[in-house]
């Protein structure tokens, strides 16, 4: 029986990532309150928030700082832009501290409000600067297989995953996708990860010479693959990548959404991966999720450019309402304040070896084809063979039913393609908690197989 608030959620909202007719006979799971890495439903149960929200919430539920650092602000500039020159200190601030941290050298920062947002910036200010250089056909963008970049229209078109393409009419003209770095699933038998990173590489550069170097823009990567199933790329990937970009011009994106602020053990991704790129995505953890907002890192070589556009169109036609909202700044900035005094990086370098070492454990599962991850990022992928590594049936919902059970264990964790669960719990998580978390998930993969034997599951082919 749902309950009233259930039901009027059900009349309401449309759910993003939820499949819509399933939900009106499930119902939500309604949160009321939040502390530490735990979250509360309205009948007062807690579960422990594995997944940091939406991989966000970097510094937990209920920190006072960040509470009181939106307060002060909205009573004092609830609101001003950053249209046709105004400006607020928030965001002067802000963009001075990411240049000082940011992993590359940075000429200007540009906010926005999501990491959808940032990504899709990316896109138009690659196509500005290449036309502001006098190279019109320098336009197309390379991206992966099962890459997440957002869901507007353009970030979209940039995700290679199915599901966020499939009767969207995506993507648009001018994306491409080259191969996916999850050797579990794309190596060769009997490939090393440093053979199988000189294959990749080799495929792009045979699909930048077969599109034609001159109209290669962009490429564009996570340092770590989030929503596509937490893929860590193999051995000296991004250096065999890099090198093919620098060959061809080809300019280099890195999406810190889900890496940057310290998930991977240092500020950026890029610096735990060896790989520097020319502009860099954030949002996320850049408020701790307490507010929306996000930004791209902008070298000079693009500030020129668009300048050079400014002079001759008049104007930079770029920019949200919100972008750089003051509120969502001065968040921002306690966040940065607290990352540094706290040494929060430093605090999750420490716990990474008992995070890795309990998810590693959980290779040894029946279920668990692959037990993958780096710093606090990780995931399994359950299959119905180890030994030849087959998977599920998709409509048989594992991982779903995965997600399920470990959620009546009072642990919050998400189901990605392939049937792959998904642990990135705030940074802020205790070594304590961290051993509840993975006891709670191996029980839950424990009713997992028994509800897959009972149903007879492992040995369909």
């Amino acid at each position: 029986m749902l309950s009233n608030l259930a039901t009027r959620d059900i009349e309401t909202l449309v759910h993003p990532y939820t499949n819509l007719d399933a939900h009106r006979q499930i119902g939500p799971l309604v949160l009321e309150r939040g502390q530490g890495v735990y979250v509360y439903d309205t009948t007062g149960k807690a579960y422990l928030e594995g997944l940091a929200g939406l991989w966000c919430t970097s510094l937990g539920y209920g920190n006072e700082e960040l509470v009181e650092a939106a307060a002060t602000q909205m009573r004092k500039l609830p609101f001003s832009h950053l249209f046709s020159g105004r400006s607020h200190d928030p965001a002067i601030e802000l963009a001075e501290k990411l240049k000082e941290i940011a992993p590359v050298p940075v000429s200007k920062v540009f906010f926005c409000n999501s990491g959808s947002e940032a990504n899709d910036t990316q896109i138009k200010l690659v196509w500005y600067m290449n036309n502001a250089l006098g190279r019109p056909q320098k336009k197309k963008i390379i991206s992966r297989m099962k890459a997440y970049h957002g869901v507007t229209i353009a970030s979209a078109s940039l995700t290679g995953l199915p599901n966020n393409q499939i009767d969207f009419d995506l993507p648009i003209a001018g994306i491409f996708h080259t191969s996916c770095p999850h050797h579990y699933r794309f190596a060769v038998e009997g490939e090393s990860e440093e053979a199988f990173s000189a294959r990749l590489a080799d495929e792009l550069e045979q699909l930048i010479l077969r599109e034609g170097p001159d109209t290669i823009a962009a490429f564009i990567a996570e340092p770590v693959m989030g929503a596509g199933g937490v893929i860590v790329p193999p051995k000296d990937y991004f250096t065999k990548i890099m090198a093919v970009c620098d060959r061809y011009d080809v300019f280099m994106i890195a999406d810190e959404v889900i890496c940057g602020f310290g998930r991977l053990g240092k500020m950026f991704g890029s610096d735990v991966l060896g790989f520097r790129p020319h502009s860099v995505s954030v949002a996320k953890a850049l408020s701790s999720a307490y507010q929306p907002i996000a930004a791209v890192m902008i070298p000079e070589t693009m500030y020129q450019a668009m300048l050079s556009e400014s002079r001759k169109i008049g104007t930079f036609g770029h920019g949200f309402t919100y972008s750089g909202h003051p509120v969502a700044a001065a968040v921002a900035l306690r966040t940065l304040e607290i990352y540094a005094r706290e040494r929060i990086v430093d605090q999750v370098a420490d716990k990474i070896p008992q995070f890795q070492a309990r998810l590693g454990k959980l290779g040894e599962h029946p279920l668990v084809g692959e037990a993958r991850g780096l710093g606090l990022i990780g995931a399994v992928e359950l299959v119905a063979d180890k030994r030849s590594k087959r998977a599920f049936d998709p409509k048989a919902g594992i991982g779903a039913r995965c997600v399920a059970f470990a959620q009546d264990e009072g642990l919050i964790v998400r189901f990605l393609p392939g049937d792959t669960v998904a642990v990135c719990p705030p940074l802020i998580i205790s070594p304590a908690e961290i051993d509840e978390l993975f006891d709670k998930l191996s029980r839950a993969l424990d009713r997992t197989l028994d509800w897959v034997a009972q149903e007879k599951l492992m040995g369909s082919a």
